[in-house]
């Protein structure tokens, strides 16, 4: 009898044992189905991240590498390097339609894109991947919205008139450059070229200007530039501010003076 009973306590005991590592099983995988579909999302975005880059590659093989060399290292006398340029550097030369430059000059003008937005999304991983770099915030729709034109328009006069304008009509520069007209530039645009210093414009990092500062300089250039109403009346003169003003003024005064002088001369 004593020998039966230790033989049921042996049996009870495994199966405590078994019920206890089934259990234990049930848990593990009850965890595993919970957190398992964050994993595979995080697993597919990778995916698509390691994909736009491999599509940029084949964009700059096929389009940069014989300006800028290999991995965007540069190459003397035909283009800079690109390492640490990041995206919005890049999305705004090829959107823009600077760059693939057809030619070496003093500035690359704007112009018709050679590639899609999206082509530009790709190479632009592919260069960031390559060195890091700047790159337009996510919400700059929700900071544009929330923006004061006021205090931009303060930061604009400051930062950004002496070369672009007071209404933003552009004006020439040093050594055959030229700062261009706002007209027609979108909200990433103006972000880019602030964020990265596009030619002969200084670089505004976050350090100088913080976000909701370049957000602020958007929506004031927005409202004077690309808004319907025209700020400067019926007559804007090329928005070049009181420089063609001026000349209006002194060709229509001395215009009239010589006309009354000769009137006066015919009377007498």
């Amino acid at each position: 009898m004593a020998e039966s009973a230790k033989r049921r306590r042996g049996w009870r005991k495994r199966l405590g044992a078994l019920a206890r590592f089934t259990g234990a099983l049930v848990i593990v995988g009850g965890l595993y189905s919970v957190f398992s579909p964050s994993l595979y999302a995080q697993e597919a975005e990778d995916n698509a991240v390691d994909s736009d880059v491999v599509k940029g590659q084949e964009l700059y093989d096929t389009s940069c590498i014989s300006c800028h060399g290999d991995n965007g290292e540069g190459v003397d006398g035909r283009g800079p390097s690109l390492i640490g340029v990041g995206t919005a550097s890049v999305e705004f030369q090829v959107n823009t339609g600077r760059m693939p430059m057809a030619a070496q000059g003093a500035q690359a003008p704007a112009g018709d894109p050679s590639f899609t937005e999206e082509e530009a999304e790709w190479i632009g991983a592919y260069i960031e991947y390559l060195g890091g770099g700047g790159t337009v915030p996510d919400d700059l729709a929700a900071l544009v919205e929330n923006a004061e034109e006021a205090a931009g328009g303060d930061l604009y006069r400051v930062n950004c008139s002496s070369c672009h304008g007071y209404a933003g009509g552009g004006g020439a520069l040093s050594s055959g450059a030229h700062a261009p007209s706002l007209s027609g530039t979108t909200d990433e645009e103006l972000y880019q070229a602030m964020l990265t210093g596009p030619q002969n414009m200084p670089v505004f990092a976050d350090n100088e200007l913080t976000p909701e500062q370049k957000a602020d300089i958007i929506a004031y250039v927005q409202y004077i530039v690309n808004d319907d109403a025209d700020p400067g009346g019926v007559f804007s003169l090329g928005r070049f501010g009181p420089s063609t003003e001026g000349v209006a003024i002194f060709l229509v005064g001395i215009t009239s003076l010589l006309l009354a002088t000769l009137w006066i001369a015919g009377k007498s």
